[in-house]
């Protein structure tokens, strides 16, 4: 049967596929150490879990009434009150994670041979989602130097002819956080362009250090018709299994994405909705966050201090999220039992049969000298892994 031209175009998730083989190993008995996966390693919190459970004894069963609003309204307000960003529910919907909403969004605003612009390293989905949308992923390159980050002369050199630029701070893969001047600098340029805004923000508590966290449409009133902002429950409130995303912005493209997802899936599951409305709105979430943000936090400082003391290894410090990004090209050339280490997807290779470590290639994510670690595991993995990894480039 022959696939269509549009499916062809895109490249299976290498995260998921590291992932997948970690696991299917450590159920042959083989003890892997995986820094694979991008989801947080807590449970979800008590109350949370209490909530949906509450939703189920309630018969809470059936499609959502008025597509969440309960949810929508509770997202609206922690807009206002938290970001900074004039919301009202009308202006936000509800999605089947924030993969789904980020989908959605290219859908109903791209055309075939439009351009989007995605600062590179960036998360694997942004330039296959562009794809399925016939539209054209353009890749803005970063350098470790510089932190990974995009400046505002990148935007206007880039902005001529483009659509769509995607903003994601704190940073999957390479863990860093733009400032809010720095932010202020890109909103300026984008000011000057005609470029609409996508701004993920799904690791926005997840900040450390000195960083400071601000939302890019509360930059400037002019950008709150430019700019679309997608966050979700998954990684702050250790929520990856509810699947439960969002997307805020304004109200005709909300609306477009609310038709387009009426045929694909209606509302997300009703007891979820319930789950992440208690997430939003009982004051236990603040100190759940903050519990998790700490213990990430020195995970983080950990793995980089660790990765860094490797000989031929540099790691940017991580000021968000849960991942290192260390550069391993000068590894490249050597040989590990019978794989010789050209690119990431070889060092990969090598760090999980020579080592039984888990880790991503930085092809996946559009930088093949580096591989991503994720530290959303216990000090002991962290430590365990390191140890093997760094046995393995020293031999």
């Amino acid at each position: 049967m022959e696939l269509s031209s549009r499916i062809k175009k895109v490249s299976p998730s290498e995260t998921l596929a590291v992932t997948n083989k970690a696991r299917a190993m450590a159920a042959e008995g083989i003890d892997v150490v995986s820094f694979g996966a991008g989801e947080p390693d807590f449970d979800t919190p008590q109350f949370i879990k209490d909530a949906a459970k509450a939703a189920l004894d309630a018969g809470d069963t059936k499609y959502t009434p008025k597509c969440g609003a309960k949810l929508k309204a509770a997202i609206a307000d922690k807009l206002v009150k938290e970001n900074g960003i004039d919301t009202k529910p009308e202006n936000v919907l509800v999605t089947f994670g924030g993969k789904h909403a980020l989908f959605n969004a290219f859908q109903v605003l791209l055309n075939p041979g439009d351009k989007v612009l995605i600062p590179a390293p960036y998360w694997v989905s942004y330039p296959e989602q562009v794809k399925l949308a016939d539209a054209e992923p353009i890749a803005i390159p970063t350098t470790r130097e510089n932190s990974f980050k995009i400046t505002p002369q990148d935007v206007l050199k880039h902005a001529k002819g483009a659509k769509i630029l995607i903003m994601n701070s704190p940073s999957n893969p390479t863990s860093v956080t733009y400032t809010p001047a720095e932010l202020k600098a890109i909103a300026d340029a984008v000011l000057k362009t005609d470029l609409i805004v996508f701004s993920d923000e799904i690791y926005e508590k997840l900040i450390y250090g000195d960083t400071k966290f601000v939302s890019f449409a509360a930059l400037d009133k002019r950008l709150l018709e430019r700019t679309i902002t997608f966050n979700g429950v998954a990684k702050c409130f250790s929520m990856p299994g509810w699947r439960i995303g969002w997307a805020a912005g304004p109200v005709n493209v909300i609306k477009a994405m609310s038709s387009l997802g009426s045929h694909q899936t209606t509302d997300p599951v009703s007891f979820c909705q319930a789950a992440a409305l208690a997430a939003y709105t009982d004051p236990r979430g603040k100190d759940e966050i903050e519990r998790m943000r700490q213990q990430f936090e020195q995970r983080g400082q950990h793995m980089h201090q660790r990765l860094s003391a490797i000989n031929g290894v540099e790691c940017v410090k991580p000021t968000g999220a849960f991942y290192c990004f260390p550069d391993i090209s000068a590894h490249f050339g050597r040989k590990f039992g019978n794989i010789e280490v050209k690119g990431s997807l070889d060092m990969t290779a090598a760090a999980l049969e020579q080592a039984q470590v888990a880790v991503v290639p930085g092809r996946a994510f559009g930088d093949d000298k580096c591989v991503r670690l994720s530290f959303a595991t216990s000090m002991a993995q962290i430590d365990k892994g390191i140890d093997r990894l760094e046995k393995m480039l020293n031999s």
